[in-house]
């Protein structure tokens, strides 16, 4: 299982998707209706954008198609999954709170796609499940690529073990076809030590790394990350799918050189290496102390500060009153507005939040205030702690409520 793989035999990099049917329709649900029902009927049309990832040989050829799906409750979807070349696995409950065996068939089915002797090169899996993990473990120790297709909240230990993660906005840009870049295929094993200093030789400085030049350099001092990322972002659109091949913001901006150094130390910070040093740093992005510190490290909520969330929660508002946008839209909204009015946010960290206001049964209207935004939200985060058997006393549990709240509740 962990032989090196044979020379690719057919151009393309060997791929296999496993979807965890139920996990991502009622995730999407939650996010875009409409997009959930794209992602059940017509399943061709995103797996289509997964195969066609880059160009040459960054394309994928999915050599197993699995759908794992309860069929008490989606079975009127399987007609659409066989047809687009999915194997459909029944999933039904088998016990009386309704879990269903789709974590064991899946696990076993992709266990037995590692041992064989096709030699999978990159496997899918489409859960925001984080009893996977331990399941991308052991396509990471045997040198495999992986990407997490998420629909929700994604546990930090799950995305950090994955090479990629499509986020619930990406995907459902796929699905709504509001993006024309595919998701892209992750260099195959044979090509990864490639030198990134012929690749520059052959082509000119791209336009999202030359923003970044020109910003970091002229800048007073340190940035902040998501403000390099949006400036990056303007400059060069296509960035946006996963960051040139790289995933991530930080991994991407590490490998551009030219004395640009990056931390990722409370969110992210740029600078220019040959004026300033980690040591310029403003002293609160080193620790975040107080009860918020833990609250986000157990949890996963974004670990913004008060103002940050207070600004998120001004920022929808306004544009729910101009127009209510679907959820992947209006977070990139809200991410600009943020980044303009001096708070900047990660698009990431506006989209947990929409996610929290939709698993809190929470309406965005035209009439929906930023107080009352900022209380959904915060109960969302209460749940999350009460969940996680977090205890606090009273007045951390103040504490709690003014830094989810952004203050708009202190009434």
């Amino acid at each position: 299982m962990n032989e090196a793989l044979p020379a690719t035999r057919r151009p393309g990099i060997r791929a296999a998707m496993f979807v965890d049917f139920d996990n991502v329709f009622t995730g999407l649900q939650a996010i875009d209706p409409l997009a959930a029902k794209r992602f059940a009927e017509d399943p061709k049309h995103w797996a289509d954008a997964l195969s066609a990832g880059g160009s040459g040989g960054g394309t994928r050829r999915f050599l197993i198609r699995n759908c794992y799906l309860n069929p008490m409750v989606y079975s009127k979807y399987r007609p659409y999954w066989t047809r687009a070349g999915f194997r459909v696995i029944d999933c039904p409950s088998l016990t009386q709170r309704g879990k269903s065996s789709t974590d064991i068939n899946l696990v076993l089915d992709a266990m037995d796609a590692l041992s064989g002797s096709v030699g999978i090169e990159e496997f899918f899996i489409a859960s925001a499940d984080a009893d996977f993990t331990s399941l991308i473990q052991r396509f990471r120790a045997a040198d495999r690529m992986t990407t997490v297709i998420a629909a929700g909240a994604v546990a930090f230990a799950y995305r950090e073990m994955a090479d990629h993660v499509v986020e619930s906005h990406d995907f459902v840009s796929i699905l709504t076809g509001s993006t024309a870049e595919p998701v892209r295929a992750l260099a195959p094993v044979n090509q990864r030590q490639v030198p990134a200093q012929a690749k520059a030789k052959t082509k000119a400085m791209p336009p999202g790394v030359r923003e970044v030049l020109e910003f970091v350099r002229t800048a007073p001092g340190p940035v902040v990350g998501a403000m390099v990322a949006h400036r990056a972002l303007a400059a060069d659109p296509s960035l946006k799918t996963d960051w040139g091949g790289y995933g991530k913001f930080g991994t991407w901006v590490s490998q551009i050189g030219k004395d640009v150094e990056y931390s990722a130390a409370q969110g992210g910070w740029v600078w220019d290496a040959k004026r300033f040093s980690s040591e310029d740093l403003p002293a609160s992005v080193e620790t975040q102390p107080g009860i918020e510190e833990q609250v986000a490290r157990v949890t996963d909520v974004p670990a913004l500060s008060a103002a940050q969330f207070r600004q998120i929660f001004l920022a929808m508002a306004a544009r729910l009153r101009e127009h209510p946008a679907n959820r992947t839209e209006l977070s990139r909204q809200v991410r600009d507005d943020c980044v303009s009015a001096g708070e900047p946010v990660s698009r990431n960290a506006v989209s947990f939040v929409l996610q929290g206001l939709g698993y809190a049964n929470f309406q965005l209207t035209d009439e929906a205030t930023a107080a009352e935004l900022a209380a959904a939200w915060t109960r969302y985060v209460e749940e999350l702690c009460r969940v996680a058997l977090l205890e606090f006393d009273a007045g951390e549990q103040l504490a709690v409520r003014r830094w989810a709240s952004g203050g708009l509740l202190d009434k």
